[in-house]
């Protein structure tokens, strides 16, 4: 969208912003060229007389796909007319609430799909070799002969893979998966994906189809009200005893306790998460007990090149918004219709 944003405020010329993330010095440098920046990257900075005087000026904000934001944050800042979140998904943010206040929010689409689905391939290559487990067994002294069967894992290359939500992300790891290991590709969503079909002979099926016939199921969908633990324990007790759930969208995707119970009835081979419902996931999980889980701590586009270009592209966003009155990645563009 190329209107102009029609808040008076935007016209100032150094608008004032808030930071609530970690930049580098060149792109807070980059900042303070057009706007007066406000800086507040840990959570505790946020605590103080400061924070709160410079959210009551602020007509911008740039913050992380963690970083909450609804009606209650929003009362700290009246004057906000665009947010900036250095995230593709943007579940912590009120969007309805956002954009009834006229806010429009820009997020990083794009930029972390390669990186992401790497990280998709680790865990499914992890999980299904057992390289966690066996690493340790190695590192506590445990290796002394020949690996007994009962450690052996499992193959990935020609086995079946089940997305769920092929969109960018989605189709990377497909072209991954079909043309680096063979694999047979089946997707569930609610709309077809051609490009799929065409280059990867992609097969679009009903979810719990897609949960009985994949040797690999990988979650990419985002959290909204419709995926609320759509992945819960009926459709998770249909997979194969060998398979394997691969989480990288969001942790409340998948029902936690639906997913420990199944793990711990060896329903299914394994699970590699990327996601929790509680992240930090609490040291008492029963997860952490289960030697068939690879967790790791959302790591999705946890690489320094990929996260520089997300936090540049944040901040081009909100630059494109503010000063050059425009919207660039936005998802309610039509908070200012």
């Amino acid at each position: 969208m190329n209107g102009p944003l029609y808040h008076s405020e935007v016209m100032m010329l150094h608008p004032s912003i808030v930071v609530c993330q970690t930049l580098s010095s060149h792109l807070l440098e980059r900042l303070e060229t057009y706007f007066d920046v406000h800086y507040f990257p840990q959570e505790k900075d946020r605590q103080s007389e400061h924070y709160r005087l410079a959210a009551a000026s602020a007509q911008g904000l740039v913050a992380s796909g963690g970083f909450t934001l609804g009606s209650q944050q929003l009362a700290l800042f009246p004057k906000l007319v665009a947010v900036s979140t250095i995230s593709v998904g943007f579940d912590s943010y009120d969007v309805d609430v956002l954009s009834a206040a006229g806010i429009v929010l820009c997020h990083t689409p794009g930029v972390l799909d390669e990186t992401v689905a790497d990280t998709v391939f680790a865990l499914m290559l992890s999980s299904a070799r057992r390289v966690v487990e066996l690493a340790d067994w190695v590192k506590t002294g445990q290796w002394q002969g020949k690996l007994p069967a009962s450690l052996f894992g499992l193959d990935v290359h020609h086995k079946t893979l089940g997305i769920v939500g092929l969109g960018r992300i989605g189709m990377a790891v497909a072209r991954r998966a079909h043309h680096g290991f063979g694999m047979s590709i089946l997707y569930a969503g609610r709309h077809a994906n051609p490009e799929a079909e065409q280059q990867f002979a992609a097969q679009q099926v009903a979810l719990a189809e897609l949960m009985q016939r994949s040797d690999f199921v990988v979650l990419l969908v985002p959290l909204t009200e419709q995926t609320y633990h759509l992945i819960d324990y009926p459709l998770l007790s249909q997979m194969q005893p060998s398979a394997i759930l691969i989480n990288a969208a969001r942790g409340d995707v998948v029902n936690e306790q639906a997913l420990i119970d199944v793990l711990q009835q060896g329903m299914i081979a394994g699970a590699g998460l990327d996601v929790f419902h509680q992240e930090p996931l609490p040291k008492n999980s029963p997860l952490l007990q289960l030697p068939q889980v690879v967790a790791v701590p959302h790591i999705g586009s946890a690489t320094e090149q990929t996260r520089q270009a997300m936090a540049t592209l944040a901040v081009d966003n909100l630059i494109a918004a503010l000063h050059e009155r425009r919207l660039q990645n936005c998802v309610n563009p039509s908070a200012i219709a």
